[in-house]
């Protein structure tokens, strides 16, 4: 992982500061709108991934999850196998859990039905508000929701299409990451420049 170096001037979200992993990636990434599918993958594999864990576990392990999951390309994680699914169980890095792995797969296959339904997963997802992201103006972290009535909806929605691990809060927290909604806090520096029509959003290599 490339650690990007940043201005000790800067305001950010208490947790977007809390160590050298979180920093770049609250600063590049997290927030600013995605319209891109294999970043929508992405997020589903970690958001799914960090599931009973903390986020910074997987962020030590993102660079394992490129190589074991082909770049995140959904279309050649549909055609994994059991194999497949036994190699990456034993892929220290990535987390080793056999249900998540194999939820993966699935999943996989059916981003790749929703694709065919509506064009892309991008267009589908940004559909739930009108194309534009959710500003919200929380002042600290602890205002923030761990899930909303939005993601309890959109939960249900991809459990109907036969997604696994997709519960409310982690479908909130992949509509964090993306920019669907935009939970910086109103005093981070974030909070604005995630709303520009330009915003930039850095992939972290």
């Amino acid at each position: 992982m490339r650690r990007t170096n940043s201005k000790i001037d800067r305001v950010r979200c208490p947790w977007g500061q809390a160590n050298e992993w979180n920093i770049p990636y609250h600063d590049a990434e997290w927030g600013a709108p995605v319209h891109d599918d294999v970043q929508h993958f992405e997020f589903l594999v970690l958001e799914a991934a960090q599931a009973g864990l903390s986020w910074l576990t997987i962020l030590k392990r993102r660079d394992g999850y490129r190589k074991a999951y082909r770049g995140f390309d959904p279309a050649r994680v549909a055609r994994f196998t059991a194999r497949d699914i036994e190699r990456l169980s034993g892929d220290p890095g990535i987390v080793r859990n056999r249900l998540k792995i194999g939820s993966s797969v699935n999943n996989a296959r059916r981003f790749l039905e929703v694709q065919k339904e509506f064009g892309s997963f991008d267009a589908w997802l940004w559909n739930w508000t009108g194309g534009k992201p959710l500003v919200n103006r929380w002042t600290e972290q602890e205002q923030i929701p761990a899930r909303t009535d939005l993601s309890d909806a959109i939960s249900r929605d991809l459990k109907a299409r036969g997604f696994s691990f997709v519960g409310s809060t982690i479908i909130y927290s992949h509509l964090q990451a993306v920019g669907v909604v935009n939970d910086h806090l109103v005093s981070c520096f974030r909070w604005k420049e995630v709303q520009r029509p330009t915003a930039r959003r850095v992939r972290i290599q």
